[in-house]
């Protein structure tokens, strides 16, 4: 028996695991199917050499690496065992060995959570009308590059990067981002307020998990955010839409819920609502803040695209005017550099820095404090702000040439309002026009744009779509809504 099970032994010379752990992971397969039974003598290292055509020492280190792990046992003079510790198993019909490979569905059960929804698509077609991201051929990446390398060849490496750092960021990158945020959003903030996170979801996972209880009431205009609306259901939160008009959320409707029902936190967009892009109005802003302090409720400022604004300078974030600590500001340089970019930071209270820094201990011991420190470098020595000024320029030629194509060539089509800021045009299509088949007729011929669908709730579907104009270039935009104009 055993001479026949070990002759059928197929090795891959040639393949990338080695020849001993190959010979090993077969044994341990006839171990495990019964074919090889408790107490069981195995062929000598010359025997199974032989038997298999291979080197004896490559047969011996399958045995030693097999009685490392305990499978067999080894005895000098009397030959090589099948563990007592292996308990009796009934054998499987022999035949070639299967290739094991890790099982497509788990033997335990998934509880069902269907506000998940489906992983997100990442565009892989060669032009794309994208949610509004940039261009990263534009980002400093020769700057970052060589700032990152620098940080690993300075002296003192063990002082920051042989041992865990601060879970809430390395003090230079907070410094440096609370001098940045003071100095463009007009902030007040010193490094305590500052609390490193990986981008604004992880911001917003953040405070779900360690400010929200099951229970809570969290507000959001709609149509909205929906990662972050998840992050909200996941936390166990009643979640609230209150609608939208073209100053921003209607604050008036937030306030009659708050005469109901106490809230715990307003999620917005100020600045460029998600989706649509409208700002907040300079009286709604004031009224939301006056009714945090009235009844109480965090405010979750999510300023993802900030540094983009053409036609004047922007509303200062509402976190510039809290006086009462109520308002959590997050942003990212996701939108500014590249999505790849996993880079950003809230700004809140010094007792919430420090209670949220323990909270992410639990998810991510700490962020990369290299390339906080490699970012903090570019921030201090002025390259973002340099590559900021650049990139306005540039991203509002590419809004204006994109909107006066849109309006020349699809104007009977779509009704859109030339966004004032950020990288993406909120574009309402003619109710006639399906725009998941458009989405998906586009796709074959090289063009990405959503089909719409995240954007669409119970009580909202303008059927609308984000269409992004930043990371195109100008040629690239011409062909994208000339492939609109054909499908449509």
């Amino acid at each position: 028996m055993s001479a026949r099970i070990f002759s059928a032994i197929q090795l891959d010379h040639h393949a990338e695991r080695a020849v001993y752990l190959q010979l090993a992971d077969a044994i341990l397969e006839f171990i495990r199917s019964g074919h090889l039974r408790t107490g069981e003598k195995l062929p000598s290292s010359r025997e199974l050499a032989s038997l298999c055509r291979i080197n004896r020492i490559t047969a011996s280190k399958a045995f030693e690496e097999l009685v490392l792990q305990g499978w067999l046992t080894s005895h000098v003079g009397k030959g090589t065992f099948v563990s007592a510790a292996v308990p009796e198993l009934q054998p499987n019909q022999l035949g070639t060995p299967p290739v094991k490979t890790v099982p497509a569905k788990a033997g335990f059960d998934i509880y069902n959570m269907d506000y998940l929804g489906p992983l997100p698509v990442t565009a892989s077609a060669a032009l794309h009308l994208d949610d509004g991201l940039p261009d990263p051929r534009l980002a400093p990446l020769k700057e970052l590059y060589r700032s990152y390398r620098s940080q690993l060849t300075r002296s003192g490496l063990y002082s920051k990067f042989g041992a865990y750092g601060n879970p809430d960021g390395s003090d230079y990158y907070k410094k440096s981002i609370s001098a940045y945020l003071n100095e463009t959003r007009g902030l007040k903030t010193t490094a305590a307020n500052i609390l490193s996170v990986r981008g604004t979801v992880m911001g917003t996972n953040l405070v779900c998990n360690g400010l929200i209880k099951p229970g809570d009431v969290v507000v959001s205009g709609i149509p909205g955010w929906g990662r972050s609306e998840r992050n909200f259901l996941h936390a166990g939160a009643k979640h609230i839409g209150i609608p939208m008009d073209e100053h921003g959320i209607v604050v008036d409707e937030l306030k009659k819920i708050c005469r109901r029902r106490k809230v715990r936190m307003v999620y917005v967009t100020p600045h460029h609502h998600y989706p649509t892009t409208v700002s907040l109005r300079l009286d709604r802003r004031l009224e939301l803040l006056r009714l945090s302090n009235e009844y109480g409720f965090i405010i979750f400022e999510d300023d993802y695209d900030y540094d983009f604004h053409y036609r004047q300078r922007p509303l200062l974030p509402l976190a510039s005017a809290d006086e009462n600590g109520m308002v959590i500001y997050c942003g990212s340089f996701s939108k500014s550099l590249s999505p790849a970019f996993r880079l950003g930071y809230l700004v809140a209270a010094e007792n919430v820095v420090k209670h949220l820094s323990r909270v992410r201990v639990l998810l991510d011991r700490q962020g990369d404090h290299i390339l906080e420190n490699a970012m903090a470098d570019l921030l201090t020595d002025g390259t973002i702000q340099r590559y900021l000024r650049k990139t306005l320029g540039i991203y509002k030629d590419r809004r204006d040439y994109f909107c006066a194509l849109m309006h020349q060539e699809l104007k009977d089509a779509v009704k859109f309002t030339v966004p004032e800021g950020g990288m993406t045009v909120w574009t309402e299509f003619s109710r006639h026009i399906r725009l998941e088949k458009l989405a998906r007729e586009a796709y074959k011929r090289g063009l990405y744009l959503s089909d719409g669908q995240i954007h669409v709730y119970p009580e909202y579907d303008a059927n609308g779509v984000r269409l992004g104009f930043a990371s195109s270039s100008m040629e690239d935009l011409q062909q994208g809504v000339s492939i609109l104009k054909q499908l449509i």
